[in-house]
């Protein structure tokens, strides 16, 4: 997801000696968040202008210092306490060096609300009152998020304190708006503005023995001039069921958590329409740097929600359809067809050298992940007014896909970066992001192989679309060209291994004269499922999946630990990143490979407690052994991010083995056994538009209730190289009500 890693943000600062500006760290930054809106500090709730640290809004920093001194001095932290997704409360004591007892007698809470701002509580707990002088700093850069990304903090804007007394302070940029206002608190402060920030001081506050003092700040802003279009904040109505799973305590709470971190990552399109209940939505990939529409991320995510509904999946196909390419444009990378990357509210550098327009196309994967989204949902019942409305737009996007490979002289999904854009346009997309097996890095223009499976099965999946749709010569021009695609492919990217728990496995990618990139990687495992391999393929890779080399036993390592240049704190050469585990145990739930899918689902499930349930963007690669630690966060990893929140889910969804096809009203079902991770029961899950559960109990037993009427359930066997996660096959038995296998 991340246009570059740490290591590459790294701008010259100004000063005697100069040094290198380093992307922030997060793994101790406290975040609270309400897309478009976020709040990052340290532990103690102190703002310092520092890092990350600020009050967000659109990519804009509203305010980056907000300093509490009480008697002249700070509080001393003592705990930090989440109230939700988008709120946190920090709890500190002042002490008195002259008190007879240890115990703290004045607490201090701040309660932190993204998109609000936040209040500040004093409790005298003791026995004697206790007058207190209490200053709260503030001050801003108006900072665009590219550039505290960078680790670059901009020269402070002076602010100014209305002349009507208001217990504001006001900020003003060419870029950016911000106003700091005391709402409620008992006495108006004293209000100073200087050249480099203002003070909210009350002089003396009387907090009598068991008495309490409060205030509430609000912190408003937006970017100058606000940009047309841009995504908005969502409507209260959140576009999925709220699933009731009953089974291993892990799974729930990372379902749980997932979801209330979704919910927070919500966004709709400023564009879009307002029908009732609800708005276009989408999810953000993730927070703090990506809080706004990624191509890639925001279909993964929507594709992994589709056991819970079809709406946001409506809601980000329709996002992104009107946002299509329809030009040629080098600079934005467009074409026609081409599905949106990334989009800002304006361009933006992300240094060294990456100049990234606020409506950037730069990705070889979202657009055949377009396709394959609105051929899951159609298949979990999306009403077919938006599938049909939608259908131009996939027609034009699968063109696009269609069209590269027939100019590529391979006849393969090939990116060519322009320069100054994305080196890399997969979800691997850091510089360092393709090495081969003695740790060299390989440059574009590449043929990844996990785009390969993505275009095979948005070719195979949109055929069968349109055939529903009495378009039977494109379908079948379609199902040729993927077939052609799929003998390339198995041509071109097997690699032969003389040591290993299989005797190939497939190669990350393959160069110029289809040479192919070696040294096993994990990006094999998302071909599962797509339909591109064959049984015997599946097994090889599923046995790469599971051996120690790529499976940490916390989770997927994104290369292997087996050869030169691994690194288990590496962005992409040997992290673990959540959707990209869950992504393969979907596949190897599809494909029939049930042991090594609970084998890395066990591990994921275990890293996901020593998160407390929510999942960073990825984390350490470190071999997990019997006295092995916890895993780590990558230092600068989002959390919440979008596809790690929904990978709960997903893993939930190939657990119990669902695969539905709308057209032929029928549910395939084909469960892990619960020999394997335990029994499993879901209600809440929506299916057509009914509500639908399904229980699988000790013994293996199956039972579904709920069916929309008309529907078959169809239970057993393995998807093997079936079409993908959305896909049915064969013929059912079974009625509507309650069926039991």
């Amino acid at each position: 997801m991340a246009d570059t890693p740490a290591s590459a943000d790294t701008p010259d600062l100004p000063g005697p000696r100069r040094t290198r500006a380093l992307q922030p760290l997060l793994h101790d930054v406290v975040i609270c968040v309400a897309a478009p809106a976020f709040a990052a500090s340290s532990r103690d709730g102190q703002l310092r202008g520092a890092r990350a640290d600020g009050f967000y809004d659109h990519d804009r920093r509203l305010l980056h210092t907000l300093c509490l001194l009480i008697d002249g001095r700070e509080p001393e932290p003592v705990g930090v306490q989440p109230l939700g997704p988008d709120r946190v409360r920090f709890t500190s004591v002042h002490r008195y060096p002259s008190d007879r007892t240890d115990d703290p007698t004045l607490i201090v809470e701040r309660v932190r609300t993204a998109g609000e701002g936040e209040s500040v509580l004093l409790r005298n707990v003791g026995t004697v009152a206790r007058p207190l002088r209490v200053e709260l700093t503030a001050a801003t850069d108006l900072a665009d998020i590219a550039d505290v990304k960078r680790g670059l903090t901009g020269r402070a804007v002076p602010p100014t304190a209305p002349d009507v007394p208001a217990a504001a302070l006001d900020w003003s940029s060419a870029t950016g708006r911000a106003r700091v206002r005391a709402v409620e608190c008992p006495e108006a402060p004293e209000t100073v503005a200087g050249p480099a920030g203002g003070t909210f001081t009350w002089a003396r506050v009387v907090l009598p023995a068991g008495g309490s003092w409060r205030i509430r700040l609000a912190v408003t802003g937006r970017a100058v001039p606000a940009p047309p279009g841009h995504p908005v904040a969502a409507s209260p109505h959140v576009p999925w069921s709220d699933p009731v799973v009953r089974g291993d305590r892990r799974l729930i709470a990372l379902v749980r958590q997932g979801l209330a971190d979704l919910r927070a990552l919500r966004l709709a399109d400023g564009s879009g329409r307002r029908a009732a209940p609800g708005d276009d939505q989408f999810i953000a990939a993730g927070c703090p740097w990506y809080l706004t529409l990624f191509g890639r991320d925001s279909l993964w995510s929507a594709r992994m929600l589709l056991p819970l509904g079809t709406e946001l999946a409506r809601g980000t196909l329709w996002t992104l359809a009107r946002r299509q390419g329809t030009v040629h444009d080098e600079f934005r990378e467009e074409a026609p067809g081409r599905i949106l990357h990334e989009l800002r509210p304006a361009e933006s550098q992300h240094g060294h050298g990456l100049l990234l327009p606020a409506h950037y196309y730069g990705s070889v994967d979202a657009t055949p992940l377009f396709v394959s989204l609105l051929v899951d949902a159609w298949r979990w019942g999306l009403p077919a007014a938006d599938v049909d409305g939608l259908l131009p737009y996939a027609r034009r996007a699968m063109d696009w896909v269609v069209r590269t490979c027939d100019q590529d002289l391979n006849g393969l999904l090939r990116y060519y970066p322009r320069p100054g854009g994305l080196l890399h346009q997969s979800w691997k997309d850091s510089a360092d992001a393709v090495r081969d097996a003695a740790g060299r890095h390989v440059e574009p223009p590449l043929a990844l192989c996990e785009v390969q499976g993505y275009a095979y099965e948005a070719a195979r999946g949109f055929a069968d679309l349109l055939a529903s749709r009495g378009a039977a010569r494109r379908a079948r021009e379609l199902r040729t060209w993927a077939a052609g695609l799929r003998a390339r492919f198995a041509e071109a990217f097997w690699i032969d291994s003389k040591e290993g728990p299989a005797a190939r496995y497939v190669a990350i990618a393959v160069g110029r004269g289809l040479d192919p990139v070696s040294g096993p990687a994990s990006n094999m495992g998302q071909l599962l499922g797509t339909g591109i391999l064959d049984p015997q393929g599946c097994a090889d890779v599923a046995a790469w999946l599971a051996a120690p080399e790529l499976n940490s036993g916390w989770g997927l390592r994104s290369r292997s630990a087996a050869v030169p240049g691994f690194n288990p704190l590496s962005y992409h050469g040997g992290s673990v990143w959540t959707h990209d585990t869950a992504i393969a145990v979907q596949g190897l739930c599809a494909s029939g490979r049930h042991a090594e899918a609970a084998t890395l689902t066990d591990g994921l499930l275990d890293a996901a407690v020593h998160f407390s349930y929510r999942m960073p963007e990825l984390y350490g690669g470190d071999a997990r052994t019997e006295t092995s630690p916890a895993p780590l966060a990558y230092p600068a990893a989002c959390r919440p991010q979008g596809w790690s929140a929904a990978s709960g889910v997903a893993v939930l969804a190939a657990l119990l083995g669902l695969r539905p096809d709308a057209a032929r009203r029928r549910l395939r079902l084909a469960p892990v056994h619960p020999g394997l991770l335990g029994p499993l029961a879901v209600s809440g899950l929506r299916l057509a538009g009914a509500e639908l559960g399904v229980r699988t109990d000790r013994d293996g037993r199956t039972t579904v209730t709920g069916l929309p009427d008309g529907w078959r359930v169809e239970t057993g066997g393995a998807a093997g190289a079936q079409p993908g996660p959305g896909a049915g096959s064969g013929t059912g038995a079974g009625a509507g009500g309650e069926h039991g296998t």
